[in-house]
């Protein structure tokens, strides 16, 4: 989902860090996170599954990892679809059933 987030902070010698961010940067998109054999790969694929860009990191420099998942219906200004009130179209009555 655009919006998602992954931060990376990365040992880079003497003391020091660095972080990378990596974000969904079109909508339909997402950031997945894979660890294995000695390496953490995070990368950014579109609905269909095809990676568009990742960044590969060696686990034993990886001081912390964050991810923010995206605030449903925040990226466009509005509320997310199930905050919305139920409002009965003006040709129905309502049936008074609203929590």
């Amino acid at each position: 989902m655009k919006g998602d987030r992954v931060e990376v902070l990365v040992d880079v010698g003497g003391g020091s860090t660095q972080t990378f961010d990596i974000e969904a940067t079109k909508a339909g998109r997402r950031v997945e996170v894979t660890s294995g054999r000695g390496m953490v790969e995070v990368t950014e694929v579109t609905r269909a599954g095809t990676p568009v860009r990742s960044a590969r990191f060696m686990s034993t420099r990886v001081v912390a990892l964050v991810e923010h998942p995206s605030d449903d219906g925040e990226d466009d200004g509005g509320p997310s679809r199930a905050s919305r009130p139920r409002v009965a179209p003006e040709n129905q009555t309502s049936l008074g059933l609203d929590g």
